[in-house]
């Protein structure tokens, strides 16, 4: 049920406190890395990147299965079950003595929170349209900011008074109490009528509908393109600001500090959507994307990193440009697909991570004594994703 202007405080922290679970169990863990590599004795550093990507190609697959699912069953019964699985994850996280059982176990776990992260904004998507859903959607995203601003100080915290592995346990806590609140508050948001009778057929007719939509397809690649360089930037900080830079205490403060440059964009972003229009935002926030990084590699080709001011000046401006982007790409990706929210919002999870997550390997083996390789990442795909954006606003208009 559609509820155009409406806004609901408690639904729109609930759907951001969903998401949030996936941020607090990737960035929390950030700072305990290198304490996880040691323990689990991997001998190359980079390896360690895989705790984070490996998270994300699990939500990309999980969200393809359990999305779908929630079309036939209701959104609810299906983020019960998406936590249930992250529950297990967590504990062979906890358990395990290899390196290989450990990326299982992060697998798992990003299968289970693939469930409350592409749900919420199927939810979102039940109850609103256009760009008053951009606005909500904006909104959820900016409380959602709010945590990696906080998980790593966090997670560095936990670190120094018990163990990586109590990290863990208060991801898990923390997921658990927000099924409570979620369990407790939230009515189903999608009616009997409108669900999806469960058949064999109902994965392969929902990738079929959802491939007749040219907005939806392309905004997902955009969505892809803009994740993944993104994501080489989240499994490659650590690395960066620890290893290059000799921050390893300041790391947490750096982090929040361009956590809040995308929570600035994008609150600006919610109050002006309405106004402006989501695409218009949108282009606005990929041309930015691809000009910063650009430039930096225009400036630094060389490859000998600036100094530490001057990197975060550029990665903030980055990171300004991708909060205009996150929750604008995911609406127009979703307007035309009210009727199938649940196999849509999956279906543009799964592209757009699975996409990603080999981005952000491969490029991330390349940041290992400059930061050169991040921007050269932005810099092609924020090009990438500037020409599929022109390329289907030109096809559009010779439609229309």
């Amino acid at each position: 049920m559609k509820q155009k202007n409406s806004f609901k405080f408690e639904f729109i922290a609930l759907m951001a406190s969903l998401m949030s679970i996936v941020a607090l169990s990737i960035d929390a863990l950030l700072p305990a890395l290198p304490e996880i590599g040691d323990y689990l004795r991997v001998n190359n550093t980079s390896d360690n990147q895989l705790l984070v990507t490996m998270i994300f190609l699990g939500i990309g697959f999980g969200q393809l299965i359990l999305g779908p699912l929630s079309d036939s069953f209701g959104r609810k019964p299906i983020v019960y079950l998406g936590i249930g699985i992250f529950a297990v994850a967590s504990i062979i996280c906890v358990t395990t003595q290899r390196f290989e059982v450990m990326v299982i176990g992060r697998i798992l776990q990003g299968v289970g929170l693939s469930a409350p992260r592409s749900l919420a904004i199927s939810m979102i998507r039940d109850t609103y349209e256009g760009d008053y859903m951009a606005k909500i959607v904006s909104i959820v995203v900016m409380f959602f900011i709010l945590v990696p601003v906080i998980a790593p100080s966090l997670g560095q915290i936990i670190l120094k008074l018990f163990h990586w592995k109590a990290i863990f346990s208060f991801n898990l806590l923390f997921g658990i109490l927000v099924l409570i609140w979620f369990w407790k508050r939230q009515p189903e948001t999608l009616a009997t009528k409108y669900r999806i009778p469960f058949s064999a057929g109902l994965f392969l007719n929902g990738i079929k509908a959802f491939f007749k939509y040219r907005d939806a397809v392309a905004f997902t690649l955009i969505s892809g393109f803009i994740t993944g360089s993104f994501m080489v930037y989240l499994s490659t900080a650590q690395q960066i600001f620890q290893e290059q830079y000799r921050l390893g205490e300041l790391f947490p403060y750096i982090f929040a500090s361009l956590a809040i440059a995308i929570g600035l964009s994008t609150y600006m972003n919610s109050r002006l959507v309405e106004r402006i229009g989501m695409k218009r935002i949108a282009f606005y926030g990929i041309s930015a994307y691809a000009f910063i990084s650009l430039l930096y590699v225009v400036l630094f080709w060389s490859g000998k990193n600036p100094s530490i001011c001057v990197l975060i000046g550029f990665l903030a401006l980055q990171f300004f440009a991708v909060g205009l982007l996150f929750g604008n790409l995911r609406a127009i990706a979703m307007q035309p697909l009210g009727h199938m929210a649940g196999m849509g919002a999956a279906i543009n999870g799964f592209i757009s991570t699975v996409m990603a997550v080999p981005i952000a390997n491969y490029i991330g083996n390349f940041v290992k004594t400059s930061v050169l390789p991040l921007f050269l990442g932005f810099s092609l795909f924020g090009v990438l994703s500037l020409v599929v954006f022109l390329y289907i606003n030109a096809y559009s208009k010779r439609v229309t």
